[in-house]
């Protein structure tokens, strides 16, 4: 095996047990001891490739967040229109995000300790998804599908909207299908409560 192909290994070693780690214990109680005994490698062997904890948490949310983009770029029907494949790539995403244990240790070390370093990768994962909608507002309203806006902002909106739809909201309403889901977010979000 060459050197560039065991560091290479080593390496993904290292982020397979941190990922772990940080799902298990959350970010403030994960060393780089315990990441570096569990991957079996010394801790000096962690800091070749990672300068600190930090930035080997920052990696495990970027590959969490380019898992989050995969899981939107299979569920994309090019065939559907823009609000169906909205909310089929909702769907998908956030439960993909909210069955992952990352972030579900990651919302509860927040809600718990208020981790500044857990609230910043839960927003970097929000900041991800609301980017990924952003591209296909902008994409709706250059084909005429949906009126001039900002796209972050709609985005940001749609991404609220849904999440009161569903998971957020349901202290304040009944649950609802799927069916309506899709029906009050096309009403509130592409149809709109004025009367033309």
């Amino acid at each position: 095996m060459t050197t560039d192909r065991k560091s290479t290994d080593r390496r993904k070693q290292v982020l397979e047990t941190a990922a772990r780690s940080f799902a298990a214990f959350g970010y403030k109680a994960t060393t780089m001891d315990q990441v570096a005994k569990a991957a079996g490698v010394g801790k000096g062997t962690i800091y070749t490739f990672f300068a600190n904890k930090e930035e080997l948490f920052e990696q495990i949310v970027r590959e969490l967040i380019a898992e989050l983009k995969a899981v939107a770029e299979r569920t994309l029907d090019p065939a559907l229109p823009f609000a169906d494949n909205l909310l089929r790539i909702l769907q998908q995403v956030l439960a993909y995000r909210d069955r992952h244990g990352l972030v579900v240790k990651l919302s509860q070390e927040v809600r718990e300790f208020g981790t500044p370093m857990a609230n910043g990768g839960l927003e970097a994962i929000e900041r991800s998804i609301i980017a990924y909608i952003a591209g296909h507002v902008g994409e709706a309203i250059a084909k005429g599908e949906v009126r001039q806006s900002d796209p972050a902002l709609t985005a940001y909106m749609m991404l609220k909207m849904y999440l009161a739809l569903t998971a957020e909201g349901g202290h304040l309403h009944e649950p609802l299908d799927a069916e309506q889901v899709l029906a009050h977010f096309r009403f509130y979000c592409l149809e709109g409560l004025a009367v033309k």
